[in-house]
């Protein structure tokens, strides 16, 4: 079985070798990001494996299906980068990546703790040698309310070791499950109201995008902190830098931010980048941005190539897959 995967990084390379074997597909590996312009790439290809840094739109979709390919895997558990409703349309089958939540979870807690601890200004004092207290008085998670925002896996995980911390634990999510062992389910408004400290755990999509928008944020604590480990365009930007500014918002830990492609998971240290929002925003003291690495371990990274292959492969010999769309 003859697989091309796109968007090779240095650290994937190991696993899809180890997986090749272990499944029998026959691969073709490239950094490059998948577009109509090395669509040709595929030719020959049953299947095609990608992450998330291109957009494949009906236009690539129809090229593939042109060109032979039976199969398309995303390496990332969102898939909002990827036309579902034409790969559909044409019959093309779509499967995305399956990790074990606890990386996502746990960095969703270390930024809430460099939030209310205030470490980014620490550390930006610390490199002038200035080590002083002001303006670095921290507060206990204990003593706080944390809402979470989505309740799947990566949201239940993060209920569970939150609840190590002893803080009261709100969830919010359309269908309710396992995560009530660990938090008490409540309605939005109740939500924005009471928590201190809010994370986001939701899929992008229509109905999610920029959720958290300057009518949402107007209905939470003055102070809030907000953490996204999820998808980026889930928060309004203008919004959240609004919010900064008129010190509404109390914090900010964001590992994914709205328009990222062409960014994040690059080196672009000698380029200028046109994105001022982005540059705005991360000047504030108490804004943190990581470079969406939340998922970024060992472990999730040896899932994520093992789910593009494996999908494929069990796509196509028996219809379907544990995370077939």
């Amino acid at each position: 079985m003859k697989i091309i995967a796109y968007e090779v990084r240095d650290d994937e390379r190991e696993h899809f070798d180890r997986y090749a074997g272990e499944f029998g597909a026959d691969l073709i590996l490239t950094d490059q990001v998948p577009t109509m312009e090395n669509a040709s790439m595929a030719a020959g290809c049953e299947g095609v494996t990608i992450l998330g840094q291109g957009n494949i739109d009906a236009a690539l979709l129809d090229e593939y299906k042109k060109l032979g390919v039976r199969c398309l895997t995303t390496r990332t558990i969102g898939y909002d980068h990827v036309d579902m409703a034409h790969a559909r349309a044409i019959g093309l089958p779509v499967c995305n990546a399956f990790y074990e939540p606890n990386g996502v979870a746990e960095y969703a807690v270390m930024l809430m703790l460099l939030c209310i601890r205030h470490y980014k200004a620490a550390l930006w004092r610390a490199q002038v040698n200035d080590y002083s207290l002001p303006g670095l008085y921290g507060r206990e998670m204990r003593n706080l309310t944390v809402g979470i925002l989505g309740t799947g896996r990566i949201g239940t995980q993060l209920a569970k070791i939150l609840s190590g911390f002893g803080c009261r634990i709100l969830g919010y999510d359309q269908y309710q499950g396992e995560a009530s062992r660990w938090l008490s389910y409540t309605d939005l408004d109740t939500l924005y109201r009471e928590s201190d400290i809010i994370s986001v755990h939701l899929n992008l999509n229509e109905q999610t995008y920029h959720m958290i928008g300057s009518d949402a944020i107007a209905r939470m604590k003055d102070g809030v902190i907000l953490i996204n480990c999820a998808r980026g365009a889930l928060m309004d930007t203008e919004a959240l830098i609004a919010g900064i500014e008129q010190e509404k918002i109390g914090g900010l830990g964001l590992d994914c931010f709205e328009s990222e492609e062409g960014i994040y998971h690059l080196n672009r240290r000698d380029e200028i980048i046109s994105n001022r929002s982005m540059a705005y925003l991360r000047q504030f003291p108490n804004v943190v941005m990581t470079q969406h690495m939340a998922f970024y371990t060992d472990a999730a990274v040896s899932n994520m190539v093992r789910c593009g292959i494996e999908g494929i492969c069990s796509v196509l010999q028996s219809g379907t897959y544990k995370t077939l769309l």
